[in-house]
């Protein structure tokens, strides 16, 4: 049975820092793209960033480049996301997830993605 499961979120003052984990378990590292998504009240989810299983590469967001950084540690089966710098407007639920057939990141980014975690809050106080 595929599990993902989030921890890591919490109430953070803005500048503030956060790491986020995905633990991953019941399945092989066999997805094709591991990936965070958020979601704030009242809008649509986002995709936040993602690892590329084959060659490691990495998406972020505009929104999140250059304060956000994805990894994995495949020993421990898990992915993080460190963040850095937040902001109010990081306030979400985000929600780790993988993606098992390949699709093109841009469209997979969409929220096309195959297996999702329960999701942990994040909340930036200003």
């Amino acid at each position: 049975q595929l599990q993902l499961v989030e921890s890591g979120g919490g109430v953070v003052q803005s500048g503030g820092s956060l790491r986020l984990s995905c633990a991953t378990s019941g399945f092989t590292l066999d997805y094709k793209i591991i990936g965070w998504f958020r979601q704030a009240p009242g809008k649509e989810r986002e995709g936040v960033s993602c690892i590329v299983s084959a060659d490691g590469s990495t998406y972020y967001a505009a929104s999140v480049k250059g304060r956000f950084t994805i990894s994995r540690d495949n020993a421990k089966n898990t992915m993080y996301l460190e963040m850095n710098d937040l902001k109010a407007e990081d306030t979400a639920v985000y929600y780790c997830a993988t993606e098992v057939h390949g699709k093109p990141i841009i469209a997979a980014m969409r929220g096309d993605f195959d297996y999702w975690g329960q999701g942990t809050q994040v909340t930036v106080s200003s």
